[in-house]
């Protein structure tokens, strides 16, 4: 029987100096599950019981807090989904929504333990990912509390296109709205700064089709805030 895990994505990433017997392991304690645009993947407040993988498509990661929801980031595939709540508190502190059509990987914690105590370096791959995680936190924190919206939304139309989609042309995977949440703006805020790079010609945009067309600038301003 051919072994799902051998030509798998996250496989090919992170798991390369595995053993056989390491990878016959994971086949055979996970499942993959798809979900649509839309569709929650993990829900906040619930108990974590696996190690979450998303194999493909693109999904944001997204907190309640006491007066509101709050979109922390965008993920793509391939990458671990909710890696801190699954070794610390147990319970999701937050939640995962697909926004395009993907593919999840859930993992046996016991397993993936087991897979981590094994083999070195997939931990050291492990760690490696979490410290990233945390440092790109912090980064965050401090531009969106001491930019200005048009500084956050060049940041988040530079993460799009560097990052997310690997192209200056690309369909907005999130509404002006949720775009606004996630650099704490309202959507008007942002309807008038995409204006305005609309208006200087640093983007071209029909609908929710985005074209970069002065990356100079956009970087410009997204260093200057």
């Amino acid at each position: 029987m051919k072994n799902e895990c051998n030509d798998c994505v996250c496989v090919l990433r992170s798991f390369v100096q595995m053993k056989d017997c390491q990878l016959e392991l994971l086949d055979g304690s996970h499942t993959v599950v798809k979900f649509k645009r839309g569709d929650t993947i993990i829900r906040q407040g619930v108990f974590s019981t696996n190690v979450i993988f998303l194999r493909k498509g693109m999904a944001k990661i997204h907190i309640t807090g006491p007066a509101r929801e709050q979109i922390v980031k965008l993920v793509k595939a391939p990458t671990y989904l909710g890696l801190p709540t699954t070794f610390g508190d147990k319970i999701n502190q937050y939640s995962v929504t697909a926004v395009t059509e993907s593919d999840v990987c859930f993992v046996d914690i016991g397993a993936f333990k087991k897979l981590l105590a094994e083999n070195n370096d997939f931990s050291a791959y492990i760690l490696m990912e979490l410290s990233k995680s945390e440092l790109e936190a912090y980064r965050r924190c401090a531009n969106r509390t001491q930019k200005q919206i048009s500084g956050n939304l060049a940041d988040v139309l530079l993460e799009f296109s560097e990052h997310l989609f690997e192209s200056d042309q690309f369909t907005l995977p999130l509404s002006q709205s949720d775009i606004g949440n996630w650099v704490d703006a309202g959507r008007e805020s942002i309807n008038r700064a995409l204006a305005e790079f609309i208006q200087d010609g640093i983007i071209q945009m029909q609908g929710r089709e985005v074209k970069i067309t002065d990356k100079k600038m956009l970087k410009m301003i997204s260093q200057n805030g």
